[in-house]
């Protein structure tokens, strides 16, 4: 294979790597997008949940930690 066959088959992996790479990114902002929406859903049917309320909807639980462990084994 001389210099010029080489360089053309690196080239086009080259090419296929880069879609490859753009399909991948496109595809994870497209998630990113769905999550951010699914999210922004949630948070809103929780505000019309709780309307009128004086403290906002939490969009996270709080972690378990081992004073919780201890208290349920008590009771």
């Amino acid at each position: 294979m001389d210099a010029g066959n080489r360089n053309r088959s690196l080239q086009t992996d080259a090419a296929r790597l880069e879609r490859d790479a753009k399909d991948r990114d496109d595809k994870r902002r497209a998630q990113d997008a769905e999550r951010h929406d699914r999210l922004d859903d949630a948070l809103e049917r929780g505000l019309e949940d709780t309307f009128p309320a004086s403290d906002p909807v939490s969009i996270t639980q709080p972690p378990h930690n081992l004073w919780d462990r201890r208290e349920t084994r008590r009771h």
